[in-house]
């Protein structure tokens, strides 16, 4: 059963765009006072989720990309700052 939802999962071309767009909503909400850090990466998840619902429609397929653009642009984001942070020690 799975692996037939599974099947359906296209990643989406249209990535390319919201990734950059989730990383910079994540910094902005990363310089809001009043907006826990825990938060951030939620409301990552359902901006992402949302405007690949938007882009690709409400199915299976488009969910999934909004969940895979979440998961690239918090991935992304903590290798550069794992990066910064270690060239800083050496």
């Amino acid at each position: 059963m799975l692996d037939h939802i599974f099947q359906q999962v296209v990643v989406h071309p249209q990535l390319v765009i919201v990734v950059p767009a989730l990383m910079i909503l994540g910094y902005a909400l990363k310089k809001t006072p009043f907006i826990q850090n825990w938060m951030i990466i939620w409301i990552i998840i359902f901006a992402g989720v949302l405007a690949s619902i938007v882009t690709i429609g409400f199915s299976i397929n488009g969910i999934a990309n909004g969940i895979i653009a979440a998961g690239a642009a918090i991935t992304s984001h903590q290798m550069i700052k794992q990066t910064v942070e270690a060239r800083k020690k050496t």
